[in-house]
């Protein structure tokens, strides 16, 4: 699938740009991966830590703002994966513009530019505060969701379509509470505090986030929202497994913060289909043949819901602590 192609990721310089694209190197034999960023010198830290790789890659500066330079990097590209956002919670709401120019904006140049270079497939990141959206960095993720999923009304003769893969903080993510655990652990702390005991998440790798976004580039038609099936598991049996006895302080809910993550709604129970490990969200109205269920999965009961609270899978404090020897902290 990968064989061959020419790669253009935006935000590339990020962790999950750096994760997808070593393994893309490793899996497959891609003709080039452009890593689109705005950020010269992790370009440069990241160039230096590919450097057997460099025949294959190649560094462009720009910006998703800039849908011109957009443009220029798309040429000769079959694949985009759109990974640039703003998306620290606090940081959106005290400059929403920012995070509209880049996350709503952004979302719309990127599509136009694949639309007029010849790009064959776009797939974009999402995340569970896209799903009832409590704050500015959700709201601005679901306008971008519904804006790729329109994309493909655009498509006209073009051999091209626009999918979503959806799913929530990674393990180990700056930002999130494992980070957070460790830096207090590490300073001897024998209190670790979470806002609310009821709170719950989905375990997610960054390889699974990469390997989901792989499956999307395989098998999209156009309009799909790609969904994991993950574990869930509880903030207080995190604690338990990073700091076995530990106290515990409850802190109270932040603004923003959402006590589970959504993954799929009961509104999007009537497209949603099921399969062996994943979940597809189909859109609502469609704009060509292509755009059609696979049916080899099970279509969800009616008023079905996917969040980390009514999860299936449960991973123990034991579990926790088998996951966490994998996991690597972002710097």
């Amino acid at each position: 699938m990968l064989n061959g192609k020419t790669i253009l990721i935006t935000g590339g310089t990020g962790s999950f740009g750096k994760c997808f694209t070593k393994y893309v190197l490793t899996h497959y034999e891609p003709k080039k991966i452009i890593i689109y960023s705005r950020d010269e010198f992790k370009q440069w830290m990241m160039a230096n830590e590919f450097q057997e790789y460099a025949e294959k890659l190649r560094f462009f500066i720009g910006d998703v703002r800039d849908v011109e330079r957009l443009r220029r990097a798309c040429e000769g590209v079959d694949f985009i994966i759109h990974a640039a956002a703003l998306k620290q919670v606090p940081a959106c709401e005290y400059n929403p513009n920012e995070a509209i120019k880049t996350n709503i904006h952004g979302a719309m140049n990127v599509i136009d530019a694949a639309l007029d270079t010849g790009v064959r497939k776009v797939v974009a990141l999402s995340t569970d505060k896209a799903v009832n959206p409590v704050n500015l960095y959700g709201g601005t993720k679901l306008v971008s969701d519904k804006l790729f999923v329109a994309a493909n009304a655009y498509v006209g003769t073009k051999d091209i379509n626009f999918s979503i893969v959806r799913y929530g903080n990674v393990a180990g993510s700056r930002g999130s509470v494992i980070p957070l655990f460790h830096r207090l652990i590490q300073e001897g702390a024998k209190e670790l505090p979470i806002t609310d005991l009821r709170m719950t998440r989905f375990w997610i790798s960054l390889t699974q986030g990469v390997e989901l976004v792989i499956k999307a580039l395989t098998e999209a038609k156009g309009g799909e929202t790609f969904i994991s099936k993950i574990p869930s598991f509880k903030i207080t049996d995190l604690a338990e497994a990073m700091l076995p006895g530990c106290q515990i302080k409850e802190t109270g809910i932040r603004p923003g913060e959402k006590l589970h993550e959504i993954m799929v709604t009961t509104e999007d129970s009537a497209t949603t289909y099921e399969y062996d490990k994943h979940f597809i969200v189909y859109q609502q109205m469609t704009w060509n043949d292509k755009q059609q269920p696979d049916l080899s999965g099970k279509k969800v009961a009616e008023g079905f819901a996917y969040s980390s609270d009514n999860n299936t899978e449960w991973l123990s404090v034991e579990d926790i602590r088998a996951l966490l020897k994998d996991v690597e902290l972002e710097k």
